[in-house]
């Protein structure tokens, strides 16, 4: 089988000109060609701020851009139909279909409600400071454009924990809603704030049981729909595993198969939250490794006293590589964005060899690093700025080295602060497979390595260019391969490359 490849085909700032579903449509084909096996598509539902809206200030889950709603009928990304006809060409390429879902809040409620809170420290959501009160929470949610079309269900503040506003004083606090299924917030594995239930617009309530039936309708729904292969789950962290467990369970149930599901717990720097959670939903799903994530971009800031030994250590794709999804950035951690920690463009080439290039690990690759992007936007300290994001050089070649040549046996040479290596052998499967892979963040560098008797004799060339000379593998298999000062090459067989 060909190794599985990710792309996140949408940034933060792509155009809200409703030509994504369009342009990925016309490119499907040349995605599959280059080595992608799965699409992760972007929220598909109508958000808050209509045809503006990246997708996770959800409003309506029904809406896939077929109704008059927030002041649009398409989003950001383009209408139902257009949406649809892309899944069938990421269908009919070969590949697979991911698909965003935002359970965690409901955004741009239509109506107001008289709501009975109780005030909670910001940063001890434990702590409640005021006894209960009423306030005017937008928590109504009729869906008017819709007019009951495949779901009459009506959200009330029944259906939330908490919000963030009262419309009476137009005070923005967090407010934990008084209701009957339980004394405050729901379980959650950290925490982080005291409990970090609640993130932001209206918390949804999992422990009401029609809310749960609601979400299993839709998603029933939409897997009729559309088709999908798997899910990745948004802001994981901020809800209960327990329905978590429950909706993947009631979906793969429905779907005869044991399909993808990716959790978005984005906690860098810290494996122990992962693992717990792992534990909490019992291995049901994989994770994206937000500590690896964050290693990568430590190293790319640090260059040369970066130690490159320890670069998998504390890392998913280290502790459980069997439920790691690894990542070199994505929409959250780009420039400006609310979690910006981007890895310097001079890694970015060896941060995916990394990760690309090895046994272990689901790779899913950002849509700027292929495509490039340029945005404004205001910066965390009120400035505004103007972003460049660069195609990663030679991103096409390092996708097509593990399309064609990451195979087989894997032997490690992580064994130098400032040069690391390693052979994939290849197999009978994959013609011509096999590929040593050199990486330095300091000066220029080499390494004898052991790529196994199969390809004695043959010479092996630098499949990014970045080295010119030739390297015959001896009788033992091993070869002498070299690398550039801040660099990466990646050895393949001559007739090959």
């Amino acid at each position: 089988m060909q190794n599985g490849c990710i792309l996140q085909y949408f940034h933060w700032y792509y155009p809200n000109d409703g030509s994504l579903w369009k342009k990925l449509k016309a490119e499907a084909l040349k995605l599959a060609g280059l080595g992608f096996t799965a699409i992760w598509l972007p929220p598909a539902q109508k958000g808050n701020s209509g045809g503006w809206s990246v997708g996770y200030d959800i409003y309506d889950l029904w809406d896939l851009g077929e109704f008059d709603q927030k002041n649009s009928v398409r989003t950001k990304y383009g209408t139902k139909k257009e949406y649809l006809d892309a899944i069938a060409a990421i269908h009919d390429a070969g590949m697979q279909v991911y698909v965003d879902v935002v359970f965690n809040h409901k955004a741009g409620g239509d109506d107001c409600e008289l709501v009975s809170v109780r005030k909670v420290d910001p940063e001890d959501r434990t702590k409640f400071i005021s006894e209960p009160f009423e306030i005017e929470a937008f928590t109504k949610f009729s869906f008017p454009g819709r007019k009951g079309k495949y779901s009459q269900f009506t959200w009330d503040y029944h259906c939330f924990t908490g919000v963030d506003f009262d419309n009476k004083t137009k005070e923005n606090a967090i407010y934990s809603i008084v209701n009957a299924y339980g004394d405050g917030w729901e379980e959650v594995i950290d925490d982080e704030k005291g409990n970090y239930d609640y993130l932001m617009y209206d918390d949804i309530e999992f422990r009401n049981e029609a809310v749960r039936e609601e979400l299993k309708r839709w998603g029933e729904w939409y897997y009729k729909l559309t088709g999908f292969d798997g899910v990745r789950l948004d802001a994981v962290k901020h809800m209960s595993p327990r329905f978590i467990n429950e909706w993947v369970d009631h979906m793969r149930g429905l779907a005869g198969k044991d399909f993808f599901v990716v959790g978005e717990y984005w906690a860098p720097g810290n494996l122990s939250l992962l693992l717990k959670y792992i534990d909490a939903t019992n291995g049901r799903m994989s994770l994206f490794d937000a500590p690896l994530h964050h290693t990568l971009e430590t190293a790319s800031n640090a260059g040369r006293d970066f130690d490159l030994t320890g670069i998998f250590n504390e890392s998913l794709v280290g502790s459980r590589p069997e439920l790691a999804v690894t990542v070199v950035g994505n929409h959250d951690t780009q420039p400006l964005q609310a979690l910006e920690a981007p890895v310097q463009d001079w890694f970015k080439p060896l941060a995916y060899a990394l990760i690309l290039l090895r046994e272990n690990g689901y790779p899913c690759l950002f849509y700027p690093d292929l495509y490039g992007a340029q945005y404004k936007d205001t910066g965390h300290d009120g400035g505004t700025y103007d972003i460049s994001l660069a195609v990663v050089p030679h991103i096409e070649k390092l996708l097509q080295a593990r399309k064609c040549f990451a195979y087989g046996v894997q032997r490690d040479y992580l064994d130098h602060a400032n040069c690391i290596g390693w052979t994939r052998e290849g197999d009978a499967e994959h013609s011509g497979s096999g590929c040593a892979v050199l990486v330095s963040n300091g000066d220029e560098g080499f390494k004898t390595m052991e790529i196994g008797r199969r390809h004695a004799g043959k010479t092996f060339v630098d499949s990014l260019g970045n080295r010119t000379e030739k390297v015959t593998i001896d009788d033992e298999g091993k070869g002498t391969f070299t690398v550039n000062a801040g660099s990466v090459s990646v050895w393949i067989d001559q007739p090959h490359a």
